[in-house]
């Protein structure tokens, strides 16, 4: 099966809207000021950012939920980084979060609700029920199983470069090891997801609603 550029391109607006930006500027400043000035000017300066992408969300009415969300977690990770007098210290969230992300999408793997179901049941509001049946699942555990070996490989990736202790390194593999690896994994996510629910020949989430019968049409769209 086909899909458009612009589906796809749909599909990731949907997904990522403004956040990306949001998330990637204040550890990167961060990062830069610290190597260049010195660790308070770097916490300061992390504040700044964060605190004015949140106030210029808010007042451009756009969706300031993830800029708020960073703010915090700039807080913390600066606050962090600054009393413990190591810049590298900054990140220790991101490496945390990382495990956690890994534990999660392995635990959902052995408990038989992929993460990759879960995360399209929460984001689309489809039933779960559907999910999980045995003509659709296959292809939400199969997408969660590269995104357990990827979301393992970033945490790995990331523990070497916090043990060297370079802030400057570690922002430039957070930041790569962040959306910009994200991003392409789920437009193959959702390619592949498509295509295997197609060769599944389950119904499709509004077939399934319906209570339509064999033979199904399948899912088009929405992964």
């Amino acid at each position: 099966m086909v899909m458009n550029k612009e589906e796809i391109l749909e599909e990731l607006r949907s997904t990522l809207s403004g956040k990306t930006f949001d998330a990637l500027l204040p550890p990167i400043i961060f990062a830069l000021i610290n190597a260049f000035f010195d660790l308070t000017l770097a916490t300061g300066a992390a504040f700044v950012i964060a605190a004015f992408l949140g106030f210029f969300r808010f007042f451009k009415k756009q969706n300031w939920f993830y800029a708020l969300g960073g703010f915090l977690a700039v807080s913390l990770a600066a606050s962090f980084a600054y009393f413990t007098g190591s810049a590298a210290n900054y990140f220790v969230g991101s490496l945390v979060s990382s495990a956690f992300l890994f534990l999660v999408a392995f635990v959902s793997l052995v408990t038989g609700k992929p993460l990759a179901a879960w995360l399209s049941h929460l984001t689309r509001g489809w039933p779960l029920d559907w999910f999980l049946r045995k003509d659709v699942k296959p292809a939400y555990r199969e997408v969660t199983i590269v995104w357990t070996v990827l979301l393992f490989f970033r945490f790995f990736i990331r523990l070497i470069f916090f043990q060297r202790g370079s802030a400057t390194e570690l922002a430039f593999v957070n930041t790569l090891s962040g959306w910009p690896m994200i991003v392409p994994v789920l437009v193959l996510s959702y390619i592949y997801g498509i295509w295997r629910l197609k060769k599944l020949k389950g119904p499709g989430v509004e077939e399934y609603q319906r209570g339509d019968q064999p033979p199904w049409k399948g899912q088009t769209r929405g992964f």
